[in-house]
């Protein structure tokens, strides 16, 4: 697929930029600063690497007006230059046609909807009762379980697997390898032997979610678990049961949300990140990376825990006198007393 390339101007109007220097000039496909050639776009966001700007030959830069006059060529203004370069970059993305249709190697089971405008791609295989909505793409190998839903333009790339009683919204991206509706982790004790409690819920995924490669979210025990509209999962992330994630949250590879967890709108969890089960987070709510949330936070903001990186004999040092801690603050206290 050959893109034409665009200018400068027909960027600018758009997308609501300003422009400045040749409008005329035009690009073809999106690179680093470092790397991008004459016929190509990039982007400065981030301050840290401005001294590339001087010695790119990127046809065209979006920055910021700050950065405008040092800009030897031709630039794109924005108040927001990463978002900005996300959508012109939309322009540039190659994707391959996937026309409607039943691969033949495809097993598709006789109670099942599947719309024909939906592509079906090869060893798929969708179970009883399932609904395929108009214009999904259902890539090779993946397994759609009985009495699961896939909305309208939804995309299931590689290897996904809808368990069970899974129902996702329009325009859901997943990546390969993520299974969705497995067992929730329910166990109770009974003489010293495990019971496994039956995980009777689903999964409900709203409209525009992404989930990345291999992650993996439960069904829930009796009601289900729940994404909300525009939810964003990285790479390897462990949903548990009955969890529920608001509009607008994103989180970062190998973070995981324990079963029953709530958490609000519009948060960010970093990477390995983990909150505990039964726990609430409120609305806009920031987690560091490598951080563990072990009580309910009611209050917006950006929340970390565990100790920074340093030497490891410093490291011992401090990790002996954790044990101190207690003792020493009781002797602070006796002091400030007296």
């Amino acid at each position: 697929m050959t893109v034409s390339p665009l200018t400068a101007a027909a960027l600018a109007e758009r997308f609501s930029l300003g422009l400045h220097g040749d409008g005329a000039v035009a690009v073809d496909g999106v690179a680093t600063l470092a790397r991008a050639g004459r016929n190509q776009l990039a982007f400065l966001a981030n301050s840290r690497y401005r001294s590339q700007l001087a010695e790119s030959a990127a046809g065209i830069v979006v920055l910021r007006e700050a950065d405008a006059e040092a800009a030897p060529g031709t630039a794109l203004i924005a108040r927001d230059p990463y978002t900005a370069f996300a959508k012109i970059a939309a322009l540039f993305e190659h994707r391959p046609a996937r026309p409607p249709g039943i691969h033949p190697s495809a097993v598709i089971d006789p109670t099942a909807q599947v719309s024909p405008g939906a592509h079906i791609g090869p060893f798929a295989c969708i179970g009883a009762r399932a609904e395929i909505g108009d214009g999904c793409i259902i890539g090779p190998h993946c397994v759609i379980g009985d009495d699961c839903v896939v909305g309208a333009g939804s995309e299931l790339i590689a290897r996904v697997t809808l368990v069970v009683r899974v129902r996702l919204g329009q325009r859901v991206l997943i990546h390969p390898g993520a299974v969705l509706g497995a067992d929730g982790f329910g166990l109770a004790m009974d003489a010293g032997h495990w019971i496994k409690v039956p995980q009777q819920g689903g999964v409900v995924v709203g409209d525009d979610c992404e989930i990345g490669a291999n992650t993996t979210i439960d069904r829930g025990a009796l009601d289900d678990t729940v994404l909300e509209e525009d939810v964003r999962l990285d790479n390897q992330i462990q949903i548990g049961h009955n969890v529920r994630i608001g509009a607008h949250t994103a989180m970062a590879g190998c973070s995981a949300a324990a079963g029953s967890a709530r958490i609000g709108r519009y948060c960010l969890i970093g990477g390995a990140a983990g909150v505990l089960g039964h726990l609430e987070i409120c609305d806009r709510v920031v987690i560091t990376a490598m951080s563990l949330v072990t009580s309910s936070i009611h209050e917006p903001g950006e929340y970390s825990s565990g100790t920074p990186l340093t030497d490891n004999r410093t490291w011992r040092k401090n990790a002996a006198r954790f044990k101190q801690l207690d003792a020493l603050a009781r002797r602070v206290l006796a002091a400030d007393k007296e």
